[in-house]
């Protein structure tokens, strides 16, 4: 059986509230899982103890049987020194989209043409 380890969102619209639990990865989001390992609040503040709890033993016990963690959830393992940090790259999130880059071709080229306009006279 694949074992993840990852979110299971509760609470009411627009104030989430997440389980960190062991589940099956067929499973859906929501739905079933084996165990229940911690919770996390994203509307406490970053600085709060309460907003990630984790029953570190658990954890470990999961991650020995090979449960592979969710993305946010490795974050999580990562900032409580259990696992180690994975390096993450995104070189194109820091790229302007297509338009940006016609709205700065565009401004260059009538920056260009200004300069070139009072050195003919």
């Amino acid at each position: 059986m694949a074992m993840k380890i990852r979110l299971a969102r509760g609470g009411s619209k627009k104030r989430p509230f997440y389980r960190v639990v062991a589940a099956d990865s067929r499973m859906p989001r929501d739905g079933r899982f084996i165990e229940k390992l911690g919770t996390y609040n994203p509307l406490l503040p970053k600085d709060s103890e309460e907003r990630v709890k984790l029953n570190m033993e658990r954890v470990q016990y999961w991650l020995d049987e090979g449960a592979q963690p969710s993305d946010r959830v490795s974050r999580f393992l990562e900032a409580a020194g259990v696992v180690a940090k994975k390096e993450r790259s995104n070189p194109k999130k820091a790229e302007p989209g297509k338009k940006a880059k016609d709205r700065a071709e565009e401004k260059a080229a009538k920056a260009a043409e200004a300069a070139e306009a009072p050195a003919e006279d």
